[in-house]
């Protein structure tokens, strides 16, 4: 952080001796070790906190786009379900005839029947 070197701090340690004084000295040190604990601690929460948020940003855009795909697909289900059941609708009306009077209704199982009937004989 700083670029303080060892005789740096010994100039600074014997300005603090000549001002201070011997006997204050160990008081005022030990109240700026206490300072800088706090202050440590202080920037440790912040970044703790910073990253907190930057991880809940991260899992909302995760969650977003979860959702997003899902809805995706959950329309693109529920285009092919209806397509299907279209088709099965279409089909169920095509092959469904209305008898003729006095005709009997046949169904196409029915109708098929002779031909497999036909197939087991051979």
């Amino acid at each position: 952080m700083f670029d303080i070197g060892f005789s740096e701090l010994m100039v600074i340690a014997l300005v603090a001796l000549i001002v201070i004084g011997p006997e204050r000295l160990p008081r005022v040190a030990r109240t700026l070790g206490h300072l800088a604990g706090r202050l440590q601690r202080y920037v440790a929460d912040v970044k703790a906190d910073i990253n907190r948020e930057v991880e809940l940003d991260e899992l909302r855009k995760m969650r977003d786009s979860m959702q997003q795909a899902a809805t995706g697909m959950e329309s693109s289900f529920n285009a092919e379900l209806q397509k299907a059941e279209n088709d099965l609708n279409a089909a169920a009306e095509g092959t469904v005839e209305t008898p003729q009077a006095g005709e009997t209704p046949v169904s196409p199982a029915q109708e098929d029947a002779p031909a497999i009937e036909e197939k087991q004989k051979q």
